[in-house]
């Protein structure tokens, strides 16, 4: 998760989503053993964080939130110079995840934008800070 004063992800030329005021852009990584717990739980989390601006959340301010799939956070690198993706869990089980951490956002009130699940994004941001924090249970 990283605060950001601005974000964007483009899709084959096309921008499909944009943040354009400060809030938090949030790169989620499933692996095997997620649940659609996991998911809300560490939806709740990252909404109610005091990490934006005179510690405040975005349930405090309603900053904007845009998630993104990325699987490559469960990347193995101990081994060889290839990295393995046997950690991230398969799409079958990743995408309703990714899918139910947004929903749970805006079920808790957030401003929320995703990614294209499984596309080939380019994500720009501008990092606030900078801050950047890895978010588990």
């Amino acid at each position: 998760m990283q605060r950001v004063s601005a974000a964007s992800v483009t899709v084959a030329g096309d921008v499909v989503a944009e943040l354009t005021a400060p809030g938090l852009l949030v790169l989620v990584g499933v692996t095997h053993d997620d649940t659609p717990e996991v998911a809300a739980a560490l939806a709740s989390k990252v909404y109610y964080l005091r990490i934006l601006a005179a510690e405040k959340s975005c349930a405090d301010t309603g900053a904007p939130l845009l998630v993104v799939s990325q699987f490559t956070l469960y990347a193995q690198t101990a081994r060889g110079r290839r990295p393995s993706w046997s950690a991230a869990a398969p799409r079958e089980v990743a995408e309703p995840l990714v899918t139910a951490f947004a929903k749970e956002l805006r079920a808790l009130g957030g401003s929320v934008k995703t990614g294209v699940f499984g596309a080939q994004m380019e994500v720009a941001l501008v990092n606030d800070g900078p801050v950047t924090l890895i978010i588990e249970l």
